[in-house]
């Protein structure tokens, strides 16, 4: 019988991109709700006379880990229940002889169609939230720029004040650029669930019409005969039956539209798919 797990680890780290992307420029900075998401200079307060600067924080100590505690200290004596004693298991038939195939899954999903047009599509709305993010991050050095040189003629309230805002929509964008980035990772999860469900049956199909039980990875097989590999079978099979895939529109939440039964999902996978359903402002 065909494992699923091999299938849906190799079809996800084959379709390149798609694992999660912070967006380019972004750096974390461990601090606080922002990690993972760059806070530019523009963000950080402005420099002030010294009367408004605050003290530099006080270094507290690296904590020991958990790894290095239980090192250094002596492994316990534990206590060893006695266990039942497993009774003997009665024979059954053997297995049939294995009639071995091999697959190479990563090459299928660089020749469907559907991963083609997946990819595609994402790939341009993550240059969109890239692009859009640079251009916050410019906005927030300029703004920065000009408290700079305001701040000789601003009151220390009025610093704070500009600082405040500046803060704010720091904080704003941070969550809008973390949800986008969140909505494109799981419509590629919609795509990519539609064509491994796919991918799954046929590898079985192609399998059994050439008396194959069992099917490797052939990244995992030092030596096969060409005749054994199904790749391109496989990959010619699933093209003619899941040419392009669902694909969530970008302004459409995917968990919303889960939720309302609308989509092929996953979840929904064995439902008729009526029209999708209208975003939602």
């Amino acid at each position: 019988m065909l494992r699923k797990s091999g299938i849906r680890l190799l079809a996800a780290t084959a379709l390149l991109g798609w694992g999660y992307q912070a967006v380019p420029g972004a750096h974390a900075q461990g601090s606080g709700g922002n990690s993972g998401w760059f806070v530019p200079k523009a963000a950080q307060p402005a420099a002030h006379p010294a009367a408004h600067e605050a003290p530099p924080p006080v270094q507290l100590p690296v904590p020991q880990s958990d790894s290095e505690e239980a090192q250094s200290q002596t492994p316990p004596i534990l206590p060893q229940p006695p266990v039942p004693k497993a009774p003997e298991v009665p024979k059954s038939a053997p297995p049939p002889a294995p009639v071995i195939g091999v697959i190479s899954v990563p090459d299928v999903m660089r020749m469907s169609s559907a991963a083609q047009q997946a990819e595609r599509v994402l790939g341009a709305r993550r240059d969109d939230l890239a692009r859009d993010a640079q251009k916050e991050q410019a906005g927030w050095r300029d703004e920065q720029q000009k408290l700079q040189g305001q701040a000789k003629t601003m009151s220390s309230d009025q610093i704070q004040s500009s600082e405040r805002k500046l803060q704010e929509r720091v904080l704003a964008a941070q969550k809008n650029f973390r949800n986008r980035n969140r909505v494109i990772q799981e419509a590629a999860q919609v795509a990519l669930g539609q064509i491994e469900r796919e991918l799954v049956q046929i590898i079985r199909q192609v399998a059994a019409s050439r008396g194959m039980n069992l099917v490797l990875h052939r990244e995992q097989v030092a030596l096969s005969q060409e005749s054994l590999d199904i790749t391109q079978q496989v990959a010619t099979q699933l093209n003619g039956v899941l040419p392009t895939v669902f694909i969530p529109a970008a302004d459409v939440d995917p968990e919303v539209l889960a939720k309302s039964g609308t989509m092929p999902t996953t979840a929904d996978a064995d439902r008729p798919a009526p029209a999708a359903a209208p975003a939602k402002h």
